[in-house]
């Protein structure tokens, strides 16, 4: 017989936050979230669920429905808006997408912070627990865990200008999530963080430039990378070692400086409340534009405007008062993202809503009159309120007009100020906005009722179904 000698047990080496991390996941608990945690997570889920059906129609989410049909798993996770079920990881690609589409989904800022959506990981989270038949208080504690890595990685992830897009965050979250639904153990959980780390680096490009439909599907695309990961961990798969620390890591090579996460929980309050939810259709940085557009949008006729001036913080014009894409959108998703394209149909409209962005609103030859006339500047004043707590969104939209008179609408502080809490009232009603034409006011409430007691329920696969359009 022929002796073999045994495989020596290698050492594996630390990378203290990913270990971190999977520590931290395991050992998160419903039972340890305050009740207005957990209220904040069912605004969150009633919210996310609203833009998923918002945008349910829009090509590059009927493209995705598309791709999705071809891989049937009965025993996965709903496509919703439909009866489909396909894999848990497609379906967390295309309800994630979907739900970032019609940018209704909310935003997150906080001084210093890279900001984005932390609400892309909620759909990817919410298809880990529909495949494994999970209870409501399962969905909102991993809910509230995904929120709080994708918000404390933006909280020190100085990126500026650096390449990397910050629905790598939205991978790092979901896997997370979904770890924790799936029971992962501690060594799974850190293998999946490495899986979720190392093999997805999504690049800022996705929204330079003239933007396409890709820019809301890098959202499902980073939800599904974090699912998979926390799928590829359950099976047994070992992710790449030292994914944060080691000399090709995520630290060094996308963060690109050493940074300490600050996670809620023990004490500390959790970051899910911190989240804007958002009022109208569009960038969150473009939102006090528009509510101070509003505010004069009903005093002048739009043939009597000679120049419109808008004064805003200086992110919001460097990222979106900047470029000749803004004055010049070809696509919706550009025009979204544009302070002078939704000044200008706040100013012919009355408000930005879903149907802003239609070919016929976006190729209109008033509107692109109109554009023309704007500028946008950057108020030292509003940058300073924007960069410092409570953060103030304000902006100043002056309308000139040919016979010289001016009118002023101003937004923030205490003018219509975005970041200000929505009352439970104002979430139903921008549900049943979204949702009501697509599934008739009785589902609609039926629906509302059964979320805002989500952590009731024994088992959250009743609810994705109870979304499809007859």
């Amino acid at each position: 017989m022929i002796q073999t000698e045994a495989k020596p047990v290698q050492q594996r080496a630390v990378d203290g936050i990913q270990q971190t991390l999977a520590d931290y996941a395991c050992k998160f608990r419903y039972e340890d979230l305050p009740a207005d945690t957990v209220h904040a997570a069912k605004v969150r889920v009633i919210d996310t669920l609203g833009a998923l059906m918002g945008g349910f129609s829009a090509e590059p989410c009927r493209i995705a429905r598309t791709v999705a049909a071809a891989m049937p798993n009965a025993a996965g996770a709903t496509v919703i808006g439909t009866r489909l079920q396909t894999t848990p990881e497609m379906a967390a690609y295309v309800n994630a997408a979907t739900a970032r589409y019609v940018e209704m989904n909310d935003t997150y800022h906080w001084p210093g912070a890279f900001g984005g959506h932390p609400s892309d990981v909620l759909t990817p989270v919410l298809a880990a627990a529909e495949h494994v038949h999970a209870s409501g208080r399962d969905l909102l504690a991993a809910v509230v865990l995904a929120y709080e890595v994708y918000q404390s990685f933006s909280d020190v992830f100085k990126n500026t200008g650096r390449g990397f897009d910050h629905t790598n965050l939205c991978t790092l979250g979901s896997a997370l999530g979904a770890g924790r639904l799936f029971g992962l153990t501690s060594e799974q959980m850190a293998h999946c963080v490495a899986l979720a780390a190392v093999p997805n680096v999504i690049l800022r490009q996705v929204r330079m430039d003239h933007y396409s439909m890709y820019k809301a599907v890098a959202s499902g695309h980073a939800g599904r990378a974090g699912v998979f990961a926390a799928i590829l961990a359950r099976a047994g798969m070992e992710g790449p070692h030292l994914p944060f620390e080691g000399a090709g890591g995520w630290r060094d090579h996308v963060a690109r400086e050493p940074f300490v996460l600050a996670l809620g929980g023990n004490g500390a309050p959790c970051k899910i409340a911190r989240t804007v939810i958002k009022p109208r259709a569009c960038c969150g940085s473009t939102i006090s534009s528009a509510l101070a557009a509003e505010q004069v949008a009903p005093l002048a006729a739009v043939d009597d405007v000679a120049k419109i001036v808008v004064e805003t913080y200086g992110r919001a014009k460097d990222d979106f008062g900047t470029g000749e894409h803004r004055w010049h959108p070809d696509t919706r998703e550009t025009a979204d993202h544009s302070i002078p394209y939704v000044v200008a149909v706040t100013l012919l409209d009355g408000a930005v809503t879903p149907r802003s962005f239609d070919d016929e609103k976006l190729w209109n030859p008033q509107m692109r009159a109109l554009i023309q006339k704007i500028e946008v500047v950057e108020n030292a004043d509003y940058t300073a309120a924007y960069a410092r707590l409570p953060v103030e969104h304000r902006t100043r939209v002056t309308l000139t007009l040919a016979d010289g008179k001016t009118l002023i609408g101003e937004a923030g502080g205490d003018k219509h100020e975005l970041s200000a809490q929505k009352s439970d009232q104002e979430i139903d009603d921008k549900f049943r906005l979204l949702c009501v034409d697509a599934l008739g006011r009785s589902r609609v409430d039926a629906l509302l009722e059964q979320m805002w007691r989500l952590d009731t329920a024994e088992d959250v696969a009743e609810l994705p179904p109870a979304f499809a359009i007859d």
